[in-house]
């Protein structure tokens, strides 16, 4: 098997020079003093990124840890709770929330759609008793991003609490968890920081603690406790487990980058190369799956595949022959994805993208114009590089 040349997936994504460095710092004593202040330097940083004066926990574990342990940690058994299912994330979290116990009530629509935040304010005047709303801001493999800061308000002004999978989208896209009211939000590293893929970043408001604290069913003595690192890491400064020592200057170094970028700036360019593809797939002739360009992603062009192609075979001939990584639709539907992620939003990265899709398509029989798709693509990032 080739080896890959450009990995355009929707993560884990292409990681800087920079940030394999510093994965490759000396391996130290997780109590060493220098250890300790690194560790603190990124709880820091992360809490920038989140835009949040709270709290911020660095779980040593991929980013579905942190979302089990958020979820685990925030529901009781009979709490109603709201989950919000607009693709294959939000209804995972549907049962993980049924299966703790949780008095489950979802509002659900088509994978190529979001929820409509009026539906939500409509739901909570009419269930005042809703503890949490649960929601995923990007739905990744369907490539379409939901109106949490909206949810966020409504949520706050009714004292109901929420758990946000923004796994995807942080340092791509905007989140201010403390101005939109968020109480739980999940980010995972590897995706728009571009660092490594073993840590799930959590930010913690007072409110959100203060319902941990009280629920006897949050987890305490377990990896997936929330309440051990606030007892003992903020609390007493030890470490409920050893940390990854590793892994933590990854992410700090892959925090430095955005937050020298500039967090704005940063967003701007996703918005840029996301949008520098969909120019290229319209005028290939294709069109993205998200059913509307208002409710699609930055960090990720989801595009639907022609009948009769499958998309596992679509990827692998990319891969192949072309030395393109791809995403699929993780059930989401017959689609392929070119993540715009960290470093990958930027440059000529789209058109790389779209070049292998399309000539893949071509291989197949399938008639696109794959020469419109550069040129629209290009007219894209020629037009944003003239502005700046």
């Amino acid at each position: 098997m080739r080896e890959v040349d450009f990995t355009l997936s929707a993560g884990p994504t292409t990681a800087s020079a920079r940030t394999l460095a510093a994965l490759g710092s000396p391996i130290t004593y997780h109590y060493d003093p220098a250890f300790l202040e690194a560790f603190r330097r990124t709880e820091r940083k992360v809490a920038s990124i989140f835009r949040t004066s709270g709290s911020v926990v660095l779980m040593q574990g991929e980013a579905i840890l942190g979302l089990e342990a958020g979820a685990r940690s925030l529901v009781r058994p009979g709490d109603k709770v709201l989950n919000l299912v607009s693709g294959v994330f939000g209804k995972g979290m549907g049962m993980w929330l049924r299966h703790f116990g949780a008095d489950l009530h979802e509002i659900e629509v088509l994978y190529d759609d979001v929820v409509d935040p009026d539906d939500v304010e409509r739901f909570l005047a009419a269930n005042p008793d809703t503890a949490m709303v649960a929601v995923v801001h990007c739905e990744t493999p369907s490539g379409t991003a939901t109106d949490v800061e909206s949810i966020g308000r409504i949520a706050s002004s009714r004292g109901v609490l929420t758990l946000v999978d923004c796994v995807s989208t942080v340092g791509g896209m905007d989140l201010r968890a403390d101005e939109w009211g968020l109480d739980v939000c999940v980010l995972g590293p590897q995706k728009c920081l571009g660092g490594p893929p073993g840590m799930s970043l959590v930010s913690v408001s007072e409110r959100a603690w203060e319902t941990i604290e009280a629920n006897p069913h949050a987890p305490r003595s377990s990896f997936l406790s929330l309440l051990d690192w606030r007892t003992t890491w903020f609390g007493e400064g030890r470490f409920p487990f050893t940390p990854s020592v590793a892994e933590v200057h990854g992410v700090e170094a892959a925090c430095d980058q955005v937050l020298e970028e500039g967090l704005d700036a940063s967003i701007a360019r996703h918005a840029a190369a996301a949008g520098a593809c969909r120019a290229g797939v319209a005028a290939m002739g294709l069109r993205i799956w998200p059913k509307s360009e208002a409710i699609a992603a930055s960090c990720v062009t989801s595009i639907a595949l022609p009948d009769g192609l499958d998309h596992d075979r679509v990827r692998a001939h990319a891969r192949e022959r072309y030395g393109v990584m791809l995403s699929g639709g993780q059930g989401a539907g017959n689609l392929v994805r070119i993540g715009h992620m960290g470093p990958t939003a930027s440059g000529l990265y789209p058109v790389v993208g779209l070049l292998a899709l399309g000539r893949t398509l071509l291989d197949m029989g399938v008639h696109v114009d794959v020469g419109a798709g550069v040129d629209a693509s290009l007219a894209a990032i020629a037009s944003r590089a003239a502005l700046a």
